[in-house]
């Protein structure tokens, strides 16, 4: 299953990517955020592997998040692995002018595991696409609110 998500945030595109690629701002649009801990490699770097847990209704959510490319301001592309599923994230930033960027936000989801998993996907695809425009939508807020 793959994706694209967009929307067009009114700050110019370093700025864009800065807020987007400092982790103390993922609890400000990512509902449920609770830490990103660095397990191997350096914080942002390609090739860093890091945990990062959600609180989910009366649980969490545990993923590993390993960092392919990161070339912000232009692109960030990430896999993430999580028990029931895996997915790559890549974003990218894209300049329209001065005080103006286009954020894009592809996902591709390459594995489901178990049956609950495939059924939601199989049944309900645009939950997902849902949740991540949601975010998208709650990440321009933040940004164009932050001096």
């Amino acid at each position: 299953m793959k994706f694209t998500c967009t929307i067009e945030i009114d700050r110019p595109q370093d700025i864009v990517a800065q807020l987007f690629g400092d982790p103390q701002y993922l609890g400000e649009y990512q509902e449920g955020f609770l830490d990103k801990t660095l397990l191997e490699g350096t914080a942002g770097e390609n090739g860093a592997i890091s945990k990062m847990r959600y609180k989910m209704g009366k649980g969490e959510m545990e993923l590993t998040e390993t960092i392919m490319d990161n070339s912000l301001p232009d692109r960030f592309l990430a896999h993430y692995h999580h028990k029931h599923m895996d997915n790559s994230m890549e974003c990218r930033f894209v300049s329209l002018s001065d005080s103006r960027t286009r954020y894009e936000s592809e996902i591709e989801y390459t594995a489901f595991r178990g049956f609950v998993p495939r059924a939601m996907a199989f049944l309900f695809p645009g939950m997902f696409k849902k949740q991540v425009q949601k975010w998208l939508d709650n990440f321009k807020t933040f940004a164009e609110k932050t001096p």
